[in-house]
């Protein structure tokens, strides 16, 4: 399904080096919710469905699918999305970077600190990621395309 109808809409912003390859990239995103089932014959099953239904415990799939429709190479493409409210990303994507100040300062979460209302520091968690970035070294070519995806549970 389109983001643009989930309840729990995805912010997406595309960052580049070059400022016209924001207009060059296509990015189409969605989201499911994975249903684990059982056949006939006792194997499990796992099918994507609809987000809109996404409750307590679900196990949420992002896919994000870019494609170069410019006549120009794009380097250094980051692809930026807002993490929405009530799910908690899995981590194990050694590529994905994370953000708990709404894009200002990039890490892996263990890097990544937060003030007190005391006027020291923590240590972020997972409940303070506020959006996820990769970022691709790969040189983008016109007409080419790709696709990532990532996992998060909702809280």
């Amino acid at each position: 399904m389109k983001s643009g109808g989930l309840p729990c809409a995805l912010a997406c912003l595309l960052t580049s080096q070059a400022a016209w390859a924001r207009q060059d990239i296509r990015l189409d995103r969605q989201m499911f919710v994975e249903r684990i089932s059982t056949d006939i014959n006792g194997r499990e099953r796992r099918i994507l469905e609809s987000a809109e239904r996404a409750g307590s415990g679900d196990q949420l799939v992002f896919v994000l699918q870019w494609r170069n429709e410019g006549n120009r190479p794009v380097r250094g493409l980051a692809l930026t999305n807002a993490v929405p409210r009530g799910t908690r990303i899995d981590l194990a994507n050694p590529a994905m970077q994370v953000s708990v100040d709404g894009g200002a300062h990039w890490g892996r979460l263990n890097e990544l600190w937060l003030p007190t209302p005391l006027g020291g520091v923590r240590r972020a968690g997972p409940a303070d990621i506020t959006h996820v970035r990769w970022t691709l070294s790969d040189e983008i070519s016109p007409g080419e395309s790709g696709r990532l995806s990532y996992r998060a549970t909702m809280r």
